[in-house]
Formats: structure tokens, sequence, C-alpha cells
């Protein structure tokens, strides 16, 4: 067994081991077999480097004793705590505090279908499909779960819509879901709002998230309501991530006891009606200190105008330029939480935001631009989210 590609945790355990006597490493264990060898008084043993009989017979004891010390060392020990196992034994561990892993969910909103001429009922079937234009090479389409018709005097109405498939990449930002499939007759537009999702949906939950809730459940034992009692409830819902959870009692915003409990969501923000049925469940259910008063709320939002100019060589062809145009505004959009399409730094609560990296990003992502240049520095954010409001995205040609 190599110790040098261990990680630091299974350095750790191996050490463990090493300091209770027990040998870890083929040199060690063949030391130990020896001596044992000679306490028995075995007379028939020959040292000699050249006994191909004596290294056979060591190795038939060694190795297999070697392999299930790497076995134990990597596998056993970790998945037996919370810090590092993994997969199903992660799973057996949360049970022991009563909790599953989040299962993968479904988008679920509301689209606004427009028109312009009223006068007349029209219905909207249910099974009518609504998609994005493509981003970073995928379309993500959603269909009505419900009929709805515009009556005569109607110039819009709202139909529950629900995703194709799983993910949290569905949950976009407004005004992405702009495409009818088939066209209405009648029906000049449809667009998601930017309150447009009901219940957001959800990735399978990886093993580093489902840790943080199952640490979480190590303070409910504790008859006091601390921040990660309420991360914990909070986090067991759909969408709702325990890291992302931001609880504010410094101001006391409603008097003793009371406190914020700020969301930031991956990408897009639910409908506060969603919201709403989180804090039901916190107050009606009794999931609240005696005496407590919390609230949840999306994490607030600050507004931030952005211009980006980006240079590219001469003599691109029109469709070339457009796909740099589209994918350099979907990434920059992506790192401000309205799409999860691309790998790129994206915006946090109280951290500054370096639009130079976002720039080296946006370089390495698309090798044929030769700059990108923004209108502003970096944003430094406290308890708030950054959001795009006027965005534009320019080429320039370099002479």
């Amino acid at each position: 067994m190599n110790l040098d590609n261990l990680t630091d945790d299974q350095k750790y355990f191996a050490n463990s081991m090493k300091n209770s006597g027990i040998p870890i490493t083929e040199t060690d264990l063949k030391a130990k077999f020896e001596q044992m060898a000679t306490d028995e008084g075995l007379v028939f043993k020959n040292p000699g480097e050249q006994s191909a009989w004596w290294r056979w017979l060591k190795s038939i004891a060694v190795l297999p004793v070697l392999w299930l010390i790497e076995y134990i060392i990597k596998n056993v020990i970790p998945n037996q705590f919370v810090k590092t196992a993994t997969g199903v034994f992660l799973d057996i561990l949360g049970w022991a505090y009563g909790i599953d892993r989040k299962l993968e969910s479904k988008t679920k909103g509301l689209i606004r279908f427009s028109r312009e001429i009223t006068g007349i009922e029209l219905t909207i079937a249910v099974g009518t499909w609504i998609s994005t234009a493509p981003i970073n090479g995928v379309v993500y389409r959603v269909k009505t779960t419900e009929e709805k018709t515009f009556l005569s005097n109607d110039f819009s109405i709202l139909v529950p819509v629900e995703a194709e498939n799983a993910g949290i990449a569905y949950n976009l930002a407004s005004n992405y879901f702009v495409v009818l499939a088939d066209p209405i007759t009648g029906v000049t537009s449809v667009t998601n709002e930017s309150d447009w999702i009901t219940t957001p949906g959800a990735d399978n939950e990886i093993d580093d998230d489902f840790r943080l809730r199952i640490r979480g459940h190590f303070s409910t034992v504790s008859d006091h309501h601390v921040n990660s009692v309420y991360q914990t409830i909070i986090s067991s819902h759909t969408g709702f991530k325990f890291e992302r959870i931001f609880i504010d009692h410094t101001l006391a915003p409603r008097g003793a006891g009371s406190a914020d409990a700020y969301v930031l969501f991956d990408v897009g923000t639910p409908a506060q009606s969603y919201l709403d049925s989180v804090n039901a469940y916190i107050r009606d259910n009794g999931y609240h200190g005696h005496g407590d008063d919390i609230q949840v709320k999306a994490m607030p939002e600050t507004p931030y105008d952005l211009t980006a100019t980006v240079w590219i060589p001469t003599g691109m062809t029109t469709l070339e330029k457009n796909a740099i145009q589209t994918g350099i505004e979907q990434m920059i959009r992506c790192a401000f939480r309205e799409n999860t399409s691309y790998t790129v730094t994206q915006v946090w609560p109280f951290i500054r935001f370096s639009m130079g990296k976002l720039s080296g990003e946006l370089l390495d992502e698309f090798s044929d631009v030769i700059s990108v240049e923004f209108n502003r520095g970096d944003i430094v954010s406290g308890l708030d989210i950054p959001r795009l409001n006027l965005f534009t995205v320019t080429l320039s040609e370099v002479i």
C-alpha cells in the first residue's frame, strides 16, 4: 500500500492503526510474519533472498492482510463517521437521526400566456410545451398540467406547468421560457415571470449537502432552538440547502426572540406562496422554540446595471458572432444565478465578487475571444445577492 496516495483523512486513520501497533505496510507485515515464524520455532524457513519458496510463502501470508488493511483504511473506517462517509453508508448514518437523503424533483410553476385581441374564449390545453432558447446547447422544456381558458375579456392568464425532467437546472430566472413548441392561434407570447416557481426543482442530494444536514441534527437534542436547529428544519424542504440559509437575529425585527432566515437558492427564486408554506410549517406545526418568532424570506436582492464589451478578431462570420454573444451573455447570467448551465464562479452574500475573475473565466470558456471589459469593478455584497438589472453584451472587433 502506498501511503502517499492516501487522502488526509485516510492518512489519519492509517497513522491511528500504526500507533496502535498494527503493521500497515508490506515491509512491516513481512517483518511481523518472520518474527511470528521465529517465535513459533519454524524450522523449515530459508530467509535467503534466493529462496523462491520462502518468498512465495511470505507473499501469500502478507499480501491478503495488506489488501484487507488497505480496504479498512479506505472504506471501512471512513464510512463509520459522518465527516467521511459516502453513498449508502452516509444514508445509514442519516437514518440514525431520522432523516433521509432528499431525492430529485421537478420544477413546478406558472407560465403567463398573453394575447392582444379579446372578445372570444381561448383554451390552453394540458400538455402544451413551452421551451427556452438553447442555453449552452441545451433546451429546457415545461408543459402545462391544467387546462386554462382565456375569458372573453382576458388579455393574459397564468397556466400551471411542470418541468420535463427533474433537477435545479429548470429553476430558471424570469423570461427564459418564451418559445411555444406549437404556435397557438391568438396567443402572442408566453413567458415565466420573476416569481413563477411554485415548487423548486431539485437534484438528488449530494453527499456534502446531506452531510451538512446530518451535522445540523447534532444540535436538535438541545432543548433550545439555535441557528442550526432552524437551518435543519428549513433545509428539510425541497430547494433549501443547509449552508445557504442565513439567520439574522441581530436586529430582532419583530421584538425579542424574533429573527429572519434568509435563503439563497441555486438559481431563480420561488413564489412567495412557497415561502409562506414553509413559514406555516414552522409556525403551525410547532417547529419553533418557546417565545421564538422566525420568518423565512428570500435573500434580499440588489440590482446592478452591467455592460460587457467583448473584443473579438476581425473576419468572424455572423453565425460565429451570434454564438459568442449568446454564450457570453448566458454565462454571465449563470454567474448571477439565472441559470446553471456553465461552470463559473457565482455571486454570494458576504463576498467580493471579482469582475476580473469572471472575465478570465469567460476567456477560458470562449477561446476565440480576445478580451472582455466590464463597465464596473468588483461587487461587494453583505446580506444580499447581486442581480442583473439592465444588462447588455456588445461585440467589438479588434482592428
